[in-house]
Order: C-alpha cells, then structure tokens, then sequence
C-alpha cells in the first residue's frame, strides 16, 4: 500500500474519531497514531489533510449537503462523512491532487471503512461535488484536446 494512501486512511481515522471528540485535531492525531501505530512517514501528509479539512469544514459540508440531495449531512454515517470530507477537501483545495484520484482513493476508503452501500453512494456525492466544481471554475482538471 502507498504511503498517500495510508495517510489518507489515517486522516479518515482521525476524522472519524473527531466526529465523536470534537477538540483539538493535533490531539486527536497524536491519539489516533499512538493507537493505530502509523508509521512516521505517512503522518505529515495525513496532519495536512486533517488541518485543511477542519480549516475548510464550511465550505465543505456545504458542498456535501448540496451535492447529496436526498440525504441530510447529519444522517450520513460517521464514516462515510469522514470519507466525503477528506476527498471533497482534496477535490476543492488540493491543486497538487487530480480530482479523480481523490475520488477513486474515497471509492477505496469506502471499501475499507464504510457499509457495502458506502463505495456506490460515495461516488456519487463526489462525482456531483466535482461536476459542479468544474463548471465553477470553467475548466476540467485535465488538459482537452485542441
């Protein structure tokens, strides 16, 4: 497994925990590494995705209330909001991070952490997050054709 994707599975884990401990997001990383044992080499990436997801979290469960339309935030399961959240953060304000591998890293946290219903239902929420990002901005992540 790739370093970017252990962090990534750290920061769900920490996300996940701050779902029940609201509190400082460096205490809760430092709790979750000591419990779940991550290797230091994962941890910066993983305290950044965590730090930017709290700084954005606005912005962010409003683009994930809009983007789900027929499910509120708070009846979503704790995982699969902690999942949403750290791709939707990638997609919105991660430049050095393809949307598309954000959404397909979120497929895969899915398939680990969340229900056999979380992979399908999480990327349909990202898939509509990053379809509406893009007519935002005016442009795809990726160069067309001339």
């Amino acid at each position: 497994m790739g370093k970017r994707r252990r962090a990534r599975e750290l920061a769900v884990q920490v996300l996940f925990h701050m779902e029940y401990n609201q509190g400082d997001p460096e205490e809760a990383f430092e709790l979750v590494c000591t419990h779940f044992e991550s290797p230091e080499s994962v941890r910066p990436f993983s305290m950044d995705l965590v730090k930017g997801v709290v700084k954005h979290r606005a912005e962010i469960d409003s683009r994930i209330r809009k983007a789900s339309r027929n499910w509120r935030l708070e009846r979503m399961s704790r995982v699969d909001r902690s999942v949403l959240r750290l791709a939707t953060y990638e997609i919105i304000f991660r430049e050095d991070i393809p949307p598309k591998v954000s959404i397909d890293e979120a497929v895969e946290l899915g398939k680990k952490f969340g229900t056999d219903e979380s992979p399908a239902f999480i990327n349909g929420i990202l898939d509509n997050i990053y379809n509406t990002w893009v007519m935002e901005k005016g442009r795809p992540d990726e160069p067309q054709p001339e």
